[in-house]
This record gives C-alpha cells, structure tokens and sequence, in this order.
C-alpha cells in the first residue's frame, strides 16, 4: 500500500518516497535491493577509486548485475563527481557513468530497473545530458540553495538538499537540515529530497512539510540486518555512538562526518599540521578511502574512518527494511493526518 503518492514516487516509480544514500566506497546490492523490494529505492554505491579505474568499474558493473537480479523493482546508482582545480571532472567519474549506461545499453531488464542516477560533490555539467539521453532519471547532490538552482537550471530532475549533520560527505557550506530544505523547496520547482537527520517517519513527516518530496537515509540502513556485507562491528560502532561522538573532518571531496576514533583524530592532526610528515595529494586521498573501506570489510572502527551522520546518536536497534520502509511511510501519513485533524478542532486557550 502507498501511503504517501506525491510527484516524486510517481516520477520514479516507486510506492514510498523514501530513499537509500549512495554508501560507498563498498558494496551495498544486497542494501539496495532490499530497500527497492520493500517499496523505496535502493541505490548501488560506488566503489571506492581502485588504482585500476577499469578493475574498479568491473566491480561496480558486477554489483550493479547482483542487484538486478535480487529484486525486479527499481533502484538508483550513485557516482560522486571529482574535478580537479580547473574544474575538469576526473577520470574515475567519466569511466563510472559510461558503466553505468553501458550495463544498461547491454541489457534491457536492467534498463528497465536502473532508472536513476545519483550524483553527488562536483557538478555534473555535460553529463546531465549524456545521463538524460539515455533514458535515466538525474539526482543530483547540493548543500546549499544557489547549487539547488544551479542543478535545476543544469537540467537535473531531482535535487538532493544535503543538511550539515548528514553522514559521509556533506556540504562545505555547513548549513543544517531544517534550514536548508525550506529555502531550497522555495528556490527550484523540480521533486527535493531531504538528506540529514532522518531515521522514522516523523523526519519523513518533518521534510514533507518543509515542501520536500521525501527523505534519503545512509545510516539509518547501514543499520539493518539486511546490511550483511559490512562488517558488524562497523555497524556495531553506529549502535553504541552517542551525541557527541560523531566529528567533521576533511574528506575526499571536502568535508566528512563520522565518529570520532584513532583514524579521524589522526586526519584531524594532519589537516592542522600536527601530525607526522604530511603525505602527499594523492597518497593522503587514497589513505582515506582504503581507510574508509578498512572500517567497513575489516571492521577496524579505531583505525579506520568510520562515516557517519548525527543520527546515529538517535539509533539503537537493527531494522529489518521489508518492514520498516512501509511502516516508517505509514508513520508519517498518520502524522499528518492527526495534525491536520488538529486543524479543525476548537482553539484552546494555553494561559
């Protein structure tokens, strides 16, 4: 049952606006068609920046296949979006989204389910097109209001307004949640998704009144028991954090949350220049990814970078998706249902 039908569900093709984040740089098929089967849509991240960029899209071309085949309703991928200092997107990127459309192109059962792509940190330029004429469907990524309607005017067909307390990679302008999504509502006429903060149906109820058309959640999903691939002290590490424990720090496409721990200290020293000799550009990128995916298949949350949203705070139990995703969209029409029932009863006196 749909118990939220807004332009967004409708565009996409799904019964609940309720979305899972791009959670790279690691697997997530099994994630992602979970969240897909039980009505939402699931995304396949990308995984990680392998010194061989091809090996790399083999892998992503395999997880895509894997989610394919687990579920028949429709999911997304996400490829974050590097440039270097010119602004020219990097190879990575461009070798990704030309997987992407071929695994689509190859088959036409994963045409049919692969409808959209996420993209994420840099923006997309001339491939807003390239994704557009394949037939896909194109969100896109922005933590502030002038980057909403640079995306829409680009040509993007859904934003993604990222709050500040967001896991992973969140935007440079720190803006939270509640003061974001009202302002980018206001700015673009295209679906909005809210990204930050939400884990139940009262953030889902929450985003829907600030005009958003529905949420994308990262750690609460990470937290499942249909998240088997990552490694349970990993997930072990998101159930245990506290408010307080969760820290920013300088990521690979700016700045990052997750909790704090050895691993994000130690980037903490770098960045300020009180750690050891500093490493390169480079070097420093690609500790930070393998730290990441260390975290995430070893389960070494003191050395690794364990990412992470504010929400995990709020987060102490497993969910199963197949149940939850429908419930958490029950949750907030009742929500808003007893509010607007509020409406029509007498006004009470709080003197």
């Amino acid at each position: 049952m749909a118990f939220i039908s807004n332009r967004y569900t409708r565009l996409i093709g799904i019964e609940h606006p309720i979305v899972q984040e791009g959670l790279g740089p690691f697997r997530t098929p099994k994630l992602a068609a979970a969240v897909s089967s039980a009505g939402g849509l699931g995304t396949v991240s990308m995984p990680g920046m392998p010194v061989d960029i091809e090996a790399g899209a083999r892998t992503f071309r395999e997880h895509i296949e894997e989610c394919a085949a687990l579920t028949d309703k429709p999911f997304a991928v996400n490829i974050p979006v590097g440039v270097d200092r010119d602004g020219v997107v990097l190879p990575f990127t461009d070798v990704y989204i030309r997987t992407v459309l071929e695994a689509r192109a190859a088959d036409s059962g994963i045409a049919a389910q692969l409808r959209v792509m996420t993209t994420s940190a840099g923006f997309p330029g001339r491939y807003v097109q390239l994704v557009k004429d394949a037939g896909m469907i194109h969100q896109h990524k922005v933590g502030s209001t002038h980057q909403a309607v640079r995306a829409e005017e680009g040509g993007t067909d859904v934003v993604i307004a990222a709050g500040f307390e967001m896991g992973g990679h969140a935007p440079s302008k720190a803006v939270h949640t509640f003061v974001l999504i009202p302002s980018v509502t206001e700015a673009v006429d295209v679906p909005v998704l809210l990204t930050g903060g939400a884990r139940d149906g009262r953030g889902l109820a929450a985003a829907l009144a600030m005009g958003a058309d529905g949420v994308a959640m990262g750690t609460r999903f990470i937290t499942s028991v249909d998240n088997s691939d990552w490694h349970p002290a990993y997930i072990q590490a998101l159930l245990d954090a506290e408010e307080g424990d969760d820290v920013a720090f300088d990521g690979v496409y700016g700045p990052c949350r997750g909790l704090r721990n050895a691993a994000s200290q130690s980037l903490l020293d770098h960045t300020a220049g009180d750690g050891d000799e500093p490493m390169g550009e480079v070097e420093l990128v690609r500790w930070k990814i393998e730290s990441m995916q260390r975290a995430q298949t070893e389960g070494d949350v003191t050395n690794g970078l364990v990412l992470a949203g504010q929400v995990a705070s709020a987060i102490s139990g497993l969910i199963r998706v197949a149940e939850f995703v429908p419930a958490m969209a029950e949750e907030a029409a009742n929500i808003l249902r007893r509010l607007a029932a509020n409406l029509d009863a007498p006004l009470v006196d709080a003197r």
